[in-house]
């Protein structure tokens, strides 16, 4: 028994090292990467070859694969609204409504919640969107990554047309009397409400967001230097953004069509995603990308928004190299897949088989201890892709954010625990 926990404790060595790294060095790629190499030699491989089948193992998951797709079509996506000059023009217009700094920053908010079905898509589209206002008004980068980060993931955890939710649902299956998917997906709805963390972190940030409470800690500075001085980000700060989006212009002399070009696109992914989850119980969330773009190619192409064929392939491979920059593996998805197998079985021993409060309650803390990992983490795929939306220095985000989610986290293990001592 003490060998395994030995073991079990030396497993551990290579994440706590990359997230070590990554504080010090502020390099989340080059953090990583010092944690595969001492995880491979751990296991007893060579660097060389260790680290060469570590990566075609995550390559070869479907899991894995699935993500990958998402991200080519949401930056394929994001480079065509640039290219239908889609997001100047909404921001253009919603600058007509939008005139003070409490209201740009509870914009961003409110886009990140409104974009609900994937925490890929919702930082990415409402980042660039929002950034235009909330620089203008003298929001900081780091409160705008935030606010994508908080309506993100979190968001995807409340709403069960989700792609988490269908993950979440099949991990479920085949712990007491949850047979299949659907009674997976049925006891995931029924947990949503214990997802204590989920919702303290939307709400909190929606209270920052509408400055209804103060800033505190790290963000109160960055705030208090974006109005003060009209620094939006600090001096010396290393924005994570990719080089060929910038590229990405309108045609000049083109007008863009914001229902055509941009709700439309939107339209086509909500109402895939809900009619497929409604249809078929599960959300086709990749399918509905690929419909959008396929309208974008088509719409625009008839509406003389590309060169040619050949411009048009130019400007989606620029999104797919944009949008891939933002990634990283580091994922809540894994926690969950670790965590469930361990604490299912306690809960329903606990509950003597039945799903009840507990149960219900123990599904909330594996989702919401997920997404507490997500926000607290500099190598998360989330907390990288709101970094990379807003804008931000990467570590100026989550330095600014680990406040705010530790409040979340806190207030959310207090009631966590009254449950468990009324349930046991």
């Amino acid at each position: 028994m003490g060998e395994i926990a030995a073991k079990g404790a030396l497993s551990l060595v290579p994440v706590i090292l990359a997230l070590i790294l990554a504080f010090r060095t502020k390099d989340a790629v080059f953090s990583l990467l010092i944690g595969c190499i001492v995880g491979v030699v751990i296991a007893g491989f060579d660097p060389a070859t260790g680290l060469s089948k570590l990566f075609q193992k995550a390559l070869g998951n479907g899991d894995f694969i699935w993500v990958v797709m998402i991200e080519i079509a949401v930056g394929i996506m994001v480079a065509f609204y640039l290219r239908a000059g889609v997001i100047a023009s909404f921001a253009e217009w919603a600058s007509t409504k939008i005139k003070s700094h409490r209201a740009a920053s509870g914009f961003g908010w409110l886009l990140g919640i409104f974009i609900f079905f994937s925490d890929y898509f919702s930082p990415l589209f409402s980042g660039p969107i929002a950034r235009p206002l909330t620089d203008k008004y003298k929001v900081s980068r780091e409160m705008l990554a935030y606010l994508l980060d908080s309506g993100s993931a979190p968001v995807c955890t409340l709403v069960p047309l989700t792609g988490w939710a269908v993950y979440i649902a099949g991990l479920l299956k085949g712990y007491g009397p949850i047979q299949d998917v659907n009674e997976g997906m049925a006891v995931f709805i029924k947990s949503i409400p214990y997802n204590f963390y989920g919702w303290f972190a939307v709400i909190l940030a929606g209270l920052i967001g509408f400055q209804l409470i103060p800033n505190f800690g790290p963000m109160k500075k960055a705030e208090e230097r974006a109005m003060k001085e009209g620094k939006v980000l600090r001096d010396g700060a290393t924005p994570l953004t990719g080089e060929e989006m910038e590229m990405i212009k309108p045609l000049e002399g083109k007008k863009s069509n914001l229902f055509l070009y941009l709700v439309v696109p939107v339209l086509i992914v909500i109402s895939i995603a809900i009619g497929t989850f409604v249809a078929f119980g599960s959300a086709k969330i990749l399918e509905a990308f690929f419909a959008a773009v396929m309208y974008q190619a088509v719409a625009m192409a008839l509406g003389g928004y590309f060169k040619g064929i050949k411009d048009g392939m130019d400007v989606a491979v620029k999104g797919i190299t944009g949008a891939m920059i933002s990634f990283f593996t580091g994922t809540s998805w894994g926690t969950y897949a670790i965590l469930t197998p361990f604490v299912l079985p306690v809960a329903m021993n606990l509950s003597g088989g039945e799903v009840n409060s507990l149960v219900l309650a123990t599904v909330g803390a594996v989702v919401g201890g997920g997404l507490f990992g997500d926000h607290c983490s500099p190598v998360s795929d989330t907390t990288c892709l709101s970094s990379f939306g807003a804008g931000s220095d990467h570590m100026d985000h989550v330095t600014t954010q680990l406040p705010y989610a530790m409040t979340a986290g806190v207030l959310a293990a207090v009631i966590f625990a009254i449950i468990g001592n009324i349930s046991i």
